[in-house]
Parts: C-alpha cells; sequence; structure tokens
C-alpha cells in the first residue's frame, strides 16, 4: 500500500512540478491587483486561479488575495522570483508567502481511542484525495496501531496523562521535529496541550471539535446538547490555541436530529459529521487555501 500512495504522490509532484500559489495579506489599497499581475507576466507565470477579499471595499479593510500560477521550469527560477517580489513587498507592506504544489506536505495524526476520524483521513490519503505525506501517527492509546502499520505509517503510543504532560510533548516534540512535519492533526486527541507545544507549532495544528462551536465548549457536547434537547448538532475544525476550543475556525457542519436520539443517537449521528469537516479542513490546509486573520479565517 505504501509503494500505492508513494507513486500517486510523485505523480502529483511531476504534475505539478512548475505550480505555485501566492497568499497575501495587507491593508486595503488600489493597486495590489494590479501590480501583483503585472509581476507575474512579467515573470511569464499563467494565473490559473485568484481569490480576492476585502473587509471593508470602502477603505480601511484588510486585503486578502490567493492566486495559483504556472511557471515554466519553475524550480530554477524560485530564488528569483522571490527576491524580485521584496520591492512590492515593501512597496505594499504586504505579508505574503509562496506555497510551491510539489513540495508535498508532511502530516502528523494525533489520536486517542476514537479511531474514526483517523480512519476518514487514512480512506482519503489510500483513495489519492489527501495529498500528504501522513509521516506518522501519535497516539495515547495503542488501539489504533492495527490500522497504521499495515499502511507503512509509523505508529507511536506515547502514554499521556495531566501529570507526564511536559514528558510527553518533549517526546512528541522530538518526534514531529524529527519527522518535519508540516501540519499536526488532533483526531479527536483527547489530551489540552500546553502553551509551549502550541506555540511550537503555532497555526499547524487543526483540532475537530465534536460540537458546533461555540457551543458547548469543552468535554462531553453531545451529553449536554441531549439535555439542552437541540435539534441541530455539529462539528468544528479549528486550529489550536491557549483558549480552550476558541481557535480560528476552519470549518463547520450540522446534521439535524429530534427527541428520539439520545446521548448516544447524537454520538453516532455527529461522528460523521466530525470525519467530513476535520477532512475538508485538512485538504484546505494542504492546498493553501488559508489566510489566519486575527482570530478568523480567510478559506479561499
Amino acid at each position: 500500500m505504501k509503494s500505492y500512495i508513494a507513486e500517486k504522490l510523485e505523480t502529483f509532484k511531476k504534475n505539478n512540478k512548475n505550480r505555485a500559489r501566492l497568499l497575501i495579506n495587507c491593508a486595503d489599497q488600489p493597486g495590489i491587483v494590479a501590480t501583483v499581475s503585472q509581476f507575474l507576466y512579467d515573470h511569464q507565470a499563467n494565473i490559473l486561479e485568484s481569490n480576492q477579499y476585502s473587509t471593508d471595499p470602502n477603505g480601511g479593510g484588510e486585503f486578502f488575495i490567493r492566486i495559483e500560477f504556472e511557471i515554466e521550469d519553475l524550480k530554477n527560477k524560485i530564488d528569483q522570483l522571490e527576491k524580485d517580489f521584496e520591492e512590492i513587498k515593501d512597496r505594499f507592506q504586504l505579508e505574503a508567502t509562496f506555497k510551491y504544489v510539489d513540495q508535498i506536505k508532511k502530516v502528523a495524526i494525533f489520536v486517542s481511542k476514537e479511531p474514526h476520524c483517523l480512519l476518514e483521513l487514512l480512506w482519503e490519503w489510500q483513495s489519492g484525495d489527501l495529498m500528504a505525506d501522513i509521516s506518522l501517527v501519535i497516539s495515547n492509546h495503542d488501539t489504533s496501531r492495527e490500522f497504521v502499520e499495515p499502511l507503512g505509517i509509523p505508529y507511536y503510543h506515547i502514554p499521556a496523562n495531566k501529570d507526564i504532560r511536559k514528558q510527553v510533548e518533549e517526546k512528541q516534540i522530538a518526534l514531529l521535529k524529527e519527522h518535519d512535519v508540516d501540519v499536526i492533526v488532533l483526531a479527536r486527541y483527547m489530551q489540552i496541550l500546553t502553551p509551549h507545544f502550541v506555540e511550537t507549532f503555532k497555526n499547524k495544528i487543526i483540532n475537530i471539535h465534536h460540537s458546533f462551536l461555540p457551543a458547548f465548549i469543552g468535554a462531553k457536547p453531545y451529553e449536554r446538547a441531549y439535555q439542552r434537547g437541540v435539534k441541530l448538532i455539529g462539528a468544528t475544525s479549528h486550529y489550536v490555541t491557549n483558549d480552550l476550543d476558541e481557535g480560528p475556525i476552519i470549518e463547520q457542519d450540522i446534521s439535524r436530529v429530534d427527541h428520539r436520539d439520545n446521548a448516544e443517537a447524537m454520538k453516532k449521528i455527529g461522528q460523521s459529521v466530525e470525519r467530513s469537516v476535520l477532512a475538508r479542513a485538512v485538504k484546505w490546509q494542504l492546498d493553501d487555501r488559508i489566510i489566519v486573520y486575527g482570530n478568523k479565517t480567510i478559506v479561499f
């Protein structure tokens, strides 16, 4: 299976060797789109997709743009491209990042006892719809090893609790740095991360919360939803910050329930929503479609 996935990833890299993305945010002002488009034209780029957004088109807002483009023989032009763009960055005071599509992102998945979100990501990966290198899986339980290791993915069982959190995170950080991970996915990892861990991987940790935030923050949201008599339950994927379940929201979805659904039934319904919401958020991260702005996200 690993060789099959490796072949798919190699084909993807080959087909996208000349493709890049440019993500920009700055104060909204005249001339940004024209200047950036002219810059890409001058560097023989073919723009394939362009999306933009302003928080206040009438003035005083923040401007965001994501451009995907192709340049022949891009690999040998990257340094000059980025160097030449510095003048535009300085002129418009841009926060700008070039992303290169053939640089496959390395992903680490954290999971606890419930494997449904992990299994969804593994299925998307096996089917070729999740273009990433799943470099490792870390769990505080050993129960998901049977799903992971047959795929050729390293599985690390690191027991964790609040009393040994510092030692546990030292091991986790060492593994993540060893594998040079770009994205960390908490696929129902039921441990609170320390501020040090969160800061080390700022805006690189994606969590799935089994509630339509801001409703039912924290533990046992399905039980509390049942007690409240809700008619809709949902799931939220968000970046992890030091404020529990209050990081920038990436994606949400809902499903209808009624008086016949107890907490366990709601949980089963909600797990399906959790899987799809997390998978979409991870794909958008891999496709460089997300720009974090304060405690919000712009998703193109």
